[in-house]
């Protein structure tokens, strides 16, 4: 039964934490069990990101609140190495795997290529790939080698076979369809008729609803193209601050996604229109987080009951497979860019011969974010220190600074 789940949520878009709980909540006790399951799983995040996002909007600029920020956003650092880490290792096993990640790195990072167009050509190659007969792209894929832990206790629960009200007919998928579509989809278009496609609330049902539907490869994939849209495109956050986000995210409970909250709030936040600036984040938090969820259990109650079908399809093994490796050079950029941002207090674009990328001004250079940033980087992968002790003590380490006059 584990195998059937990690296969399902493995081949979706979306976070998978979020579709595992779903799944096991369906398949034990139906759709009420998979809606009660997947709410459950995500409202602890929800309700601590918004009293953090109050905090941060409100008393953000305030020295000490700032200088645990700065603490805290210096660690993230280690964080997102770890993962690039964790994933390679488990993602680039053959010079094939190794070039898919550099070349997507470079797509990104050099070109600008979005994040979106960049999964679509890794699968694409890893699927044809396999069907021509190549094995280089069957060394294994998904999100996440926690979700395959993460269900050991589930099979006790669920024992073998699929339980009769998981059985697949076209009336239920019709009907799971119809009911998950219209509450994903309703509330999208009622924003963009009432509002414009040029509202605040609109753009954030828009780019997260899109989102959802291209996030194959794990949150610190997504984070990358979050963090180009939300800082580059549409400005809603500068990147200091999708650093604050991150790290306030890897400190509260629930899937790292939960950071797409953040960054509603801070941009309904921001252009309020004519509601109370925190009402206005309030509303632009809660709906980035509803159209970022809801898509999981419309993946999962209409999905689920075919997966017998996806298991063992080789083709989409190597999509998988070469989509894993892609997503490494993916989190390379992400480390990259916050490396800049977070080291550098300026940087410089360059544009030229097709290329576009940010150099940092030396003169720039933060020294005791880079001193953070080392000892973080020490920490977890010198000293085997756990990442949440390694990230209050980088928070605490900057009010510290603060106090002493180090750090504004």
């Amino acid at each position: 039964m584990r195998q059937r789940c990690t296969a399902l949520c493995t081949l979706l878009p979306g976070p998978e934490a979020q579709q595992l709980a779903i799944y096991i909540g369906w398949l034990m006790h139906g759709t009420r069990g998979g809606i009660a399951a997947g709410t459950l799983f995500v409202l602890p995040g929800v309700l601590c990101i918004m009293a953090l996002s109050y905090i941060y909007a409100g008393l953000g600029h305030v020295g000490a609140v700032a200088a645990l920020f700065f603490g805290l956003k210096a660690a993230v650092l280690a964080v997102v190495l770890q993962a690039v880490v964790r994933v390679g290792g488990r993602a680039l096993k053959n010079n094939a795997m190794i070039g898919i990640a550099a070349a997507a790195f470079v797509g990104i990072f050099f070109l600008g290529v979005p994040f979106p167009l960049v999964i679509l050509a890794a699968g694409l190659l890893g699927w044809f790939g396999t069907r021509a007969g190549s094995k280089m792209f069957q060394v294994g894929g998904g999100h996440g080698r926690a979700a395959k832990n993460a269900l050991a206790d589930a099979d006790s629960l669920l024992r073998e076979g699929q339980p009769e009200h998981a059985r697949a007919t076209v009336a239920m998928a019709r009907r799971a369809a119809s009911v998950w579509l219209a509450l994903w989809l309703v509330p999208v278009l009622t924003l963009i008729v009432t509002l414009g496609t040029d509202a605040t609330f609109s753009r954030i049902a828009l780019f997260f609803s899109e989102m959802a539907v291209v996030t194959f490869g794990g949150a610190y994939a997504v984070l990358a193209y979050v963090a180009q849209q939300a800082v580059g495109n549409y400005h809603w956050l500068r990147p200091g601050e999708m650093l604050d986000g991150l790290g306030m995210a890897e400190t509260t409970p629930g899937p790292l996604i939960m950071v797409t909250q953040f960054v509603g709030f801070m941009a309904a936040y921001r252009d309020p229109g004519a509601l109370n600036p925190m009402l206005a984040g309030t509303l632009g938090g809660l709906l980035t987080t509803w159209v970022t969820f809801t898509p999981c259990f419309l993946w999962i109650f209409l999905g689920a009951p075919f997966i017998e079908g996806l298991r063992g399809n080789k083709a989409l093994s190597g999509a998988l497979s070469a989509i894993t490796a892609a997503v490494v050079g993916v989190i390379l950029n992400l480390a990259l860019w916050f490396a800049l941002h977070t080291w550098f207090r300026e940087s410089v674009p360059v544009r030229a011969a097709g290329l576009s990328f940010g150099v940092p001004v030396p003169a720039s250079l933060d020294l005791w974010a880079l001193v953070l940033s080392a000892a973080a980087v020490l920490a977890i992968f010198r000293f085997k220190v756990g990442m949440i002790p390694t990230l209050l003590a980088c928070a605490a380490a900057g009010v510290v600074l603060h106090l002493l006059g180090a750090v504004a």
